[in-house]
């Protein structure tokens, strides 16, 4: 089971059990506590649910909540009714507001997200930048880029090999995908294929090699932002060959 459906299937599980445990802790002060701050604390726990970063578990949180705060939390007890209408209200309230908190956590919890990303894949291509300005020999930036290859795409390991072209590999494209090209049939995965995939280096409108991809077979691709992040280093490590390449014909 790959991280991101292990990550998903725990949060399903959270927006079940957490509004339930919060309902159940709040048995013994029913009495004592107003419906409204009964629901207040339910949303709560939605909102602690939907920070997962999932809109399905946010939304299921709601109904989770929303439901046992009626079997537990309101009368009569341990029943899915409700005979007050004002807690009937309340119930209402309660599953719409964490409806609507709930994607609104989530979204923050994806701007945030999005905001982290960017700012690390803009760090790898100024350390790959900066490592060709300051006269650094292909080779480093290229095992540089190779370092971070591994790291953004969550590979096993990664390999450069100068120059060649045999055999017929997967390849990630420039625009992000990843296809086989065979004749007269081109393949599209959406999740990694068996073997090395191919990442080709140019620069300057000259072959120069390819990374030779490792990754896990059969997990999902990376997001398509990471996919033209690692394209964009192959081409810093393009860049410096040909830099170097014309530096030694000059």
């Amino acid at each position: 089971m790959s991280g991101f459906r292990f990550h998903d299937r725990a949060a399903l599980l959270a927006a079940l059990v957490a509004p339930f445990l919060v309902a159940l802790a709040l048995v013994p002060f029913r009495t004592d506590l107003s419906a409204t701050n009964e629901a207040l604390i339910m949303v709560v726990a939605v909102v602690a649910v939907a920070a997962s970063g999932t809109r399905a578990a946010g939304a299921l949180a709601a109904l989770s909540a929303a439901a046992w705060y009626d079997f537990f939390l309101t009368r009569p007890y341990q029943r899915f009714t409700i005979s007050d209408r004002d807690e009937i209200r309340t119930a209402v309230l309660l599953l719409l507001t964490g409806l609507i908190v709930g994607q609104l956590a989530v979204r923050a919890h994806t701007l945030h997200t999005t905001v982290v990303t960017d700012a690390a894949h803009l760090s790898s291509l100024q350390r790959a930048a900066r490592l060709a300005e300051d006269g650094a020999s292909p080779d480093s930036v290229v095992e540089h880029v190779r370092r971070e290859l591994v790291g953004l795409l969550r590979l096993r390991g990664c390999r450069f090999e100068y120059g060649s072209l045999t055999g017929r590999r997967p390849r990630l494209e420039h625009h992000g995908g990843l296809w086989l090209h065979r004749p007269g049939r081109v393949t599209e995965y959406a999740d990694w294929p068996d073997g090395e995939t191919e990442l080709r280096v140019v620069g300057g409108g000259h072959y120069y090699g390819r990374f030779l991809l490792d990754a896990h077979p059969g997990r999902p691709l990376p997001p398509e932002q990471d996919r033209l992040v690692a394209v964009a280093l192959a081409a810093q490590a393009g860049a410096a060959l040909d830099t170097a390449g014309l530096s030694h014909q000059g």
